[in-house]
């Protein structure tokens, strides 16, 4: 049989061979501001596992757009042939390569997640400390203990125009197929959209056609130099959350604009200026933001992409089946099982089966379901599972406090 996650999708000239996204994930791996081999192997193994489309992570445009001391950038040719690597292997493994845009705005000069977040201390180590400038709109610092950012300047915002441009020339130049803005989660084209971080008076502050000129202004700069048969994503966080800013209504009226200056689907996330943007005393739940891609979808007409715990397989074409989305962006669940698709394209009984991964897999794993009929992979239900209640059953005693 045939299934919507794993049918054909294309925009522009760009055909992708399945709905399953790799999403831009941040390794913190970079080092003088380059991709390593630790990218390479990642986006290899996410690339052969199956996924249509492989996001390399959040590319920085600038320096001072660094969010962390692993962030990579693109914004000199130094690095362009550690991203060609990248690209040819992504190729070579049946997927699209993607590259995410971004600059981190007030969220620069930061600790990665697994050293706990918060301000980066300065140090002789950091050379260029004083030129790590942290800027946004407005000079309001993202939480207590952070610094407080510089103000920009118009002079400021037509450089990062500049930058974005830059480095959409460079990635075109290096063979990526698909460009995606970073606009959400409170990094620096997301701070300009909010009231909430953008308090200015001038033509990019106060009203919302000011607070989207940077954003719109960066697109069609950057659709002057990538070319017409290359696709432009946008990552939105279509509401800021509880306690205000933007809305849904304001992501409807954006990504009209948006659309019409050549933006080919939105990639629909939430939150990241203040707090959460779930509703007070509710928790995260699987696909809990696929109504954001669904209701921008229909409300605009724009293909979307769902992100935000998508797991399993029928979980996936299931929102594929209502119209929910065009794309599925999958992160976390693609570290814990890199072969996700091919897991997935079993499971739903999809005619390509092990063939969506690259066929020199495939045959070896073609060639155990037939030689040992009954074999259960370890993504599959577990056989020797005890039986609960039976003698076997230990779970009482694991979770006992003896």
């Amino acid at each position: 049989m045939s299934t919507k996650l794993f049918s054909t999708f294309a925009l522009r000239d760009v055909v992708l061979k399945n709905r399953v996204v790799a999403a831009p994930m941040w390794q913190y791996a970079g080092k003088n501001w380059k991709p390593t081999d630790w990218h390479l192997m990642n986006l290899g193994r996410l690339a052969d596992g199956g996924a249509g489309l492989v996001f390399q992570e959040g590319t920085t445009v600038e320096r001072r757009g660094c969010g962390t001391l692993g962030d990579i950038g693109l914004w000199n040719d130094d690095s362009i042939e550690s991203y060609r690597r990248i690209v040819a292997l992504v190729e070579s493994c049946g997927a699209v390569p993607g590259i995410q845009l971004m600059h981190a705005g007030r969220k620069a000069r930061q600790k990665p997640p697994a050293q706990g977040r918060g301000a980066l201390e300065r140090s002789a180590d950091i050379e260029d400390w004083d030129s790590w400038d942290v800027i946004a709109p407005s000079p309001i610092e993202q939480a207590a203990g952070f610094p407080v950012p510089r103000e920009m300047t118009v002079t400021d915002i037509q450089q990062v125009i500049e930058a974005f441009t830059s480095a959409a020339r460079r990635a075109d130049h290096i063979g990526y197929k698909v460009i995606e803005l970073h606009a959400a989660h409170g990094y620096l084209l997301h701070e300009f959209l909010s009231p909430m971080s953008n308090r200015r008076t001038d033509a990019y502050g106060g009203s919302f056609e000011n607070r989207v000129r940077l954003l719109l202004e960066v697109v069609e700069s950057i659709r002057t130099v990538w070319p017409h048969g290359k696709p432009i994503f946008v990552r939105l966080s279509c509401i800021d959350g509880d306690a205000g800013g933007w809305t849904i209504e304001d992501t409807y009226a954006l990504v009209r604009l948006l659309h019409a200056r050549g933006v080919d689907l939105i990639d629909c996330s939430s939150g990241g200026i203040d707090g959460s943007p779930l509703t007070k005393g509710l928790a995260a739940s699987y696909g809990y933001q696929a109504e954001l891609a669904a209701s921008v979808k229909r409300e605009t007409g724009v293909p979307t992409s769902a992100v935000g715990l998508i797991v399993h397989a029928h979980q996936a074409e299931k929102i594929l089946e209502e119209g929910k989305s065009d794309l599925l962006a999958l992160a976390r669940e693609l570290i814990y099982n890199p072969n996700w698709p091919m897991d997935a394209a079993r499971k739903l009984g999809d005619e390509r089966g092990f063939n969506v991964m690259q066929r020199r897999g495939a045959f070896w794993l073609e060639r155990r379901a037939v030689t040992v009929p009954g074999l259960v992979p370890s993504t599959f239900p577990d056989p020797f599972a005890p039986v609960i209640g039976s003698p076997e059953d230990t779970s009482e005693v694991a979770g006992s406090d003896k």
